[in-house]
C-alpha cells in the first residue's frame, strides 16, 4: 500500500444472497470461532488468523 491509500473491507465477498436467505461462503475456524473465515486454497482450508490448516480429501 502506498502513501495516503486505506485498505478498504472486503467482507462482502464471503456472503451470497439466495433468494430472502443470506448463505456464507467459506467455512469458520474451528480455533478462532464464528466470525473468522478460513480461506479456500482448491487442496486446503486454511485460517489466516491462527493458522489451522485442514487438507481436502480427493
Amino acid at each position: 500500500m502506498g502513501k495516503g491509500k486505506k485498505k478498504t473491507s472486503q467482507k462482502w465477498r464471503l456472503y451470497e444472497v439466495q433468494g430472502r436467505k443470506i448463505k456464507r461462503k467459506n467455512r469458520f475456524c474451528p480455533r478462532c470461532g464464528p466470525g473468522v473465515f478460513m480461506a479456500d486454497h482448491g487442496n486446503r482450508w486454511a485460517c489466516g488468523r491462527c493458522g489451522y490448516t485442514e487438507w481436502k480429501k480427493k
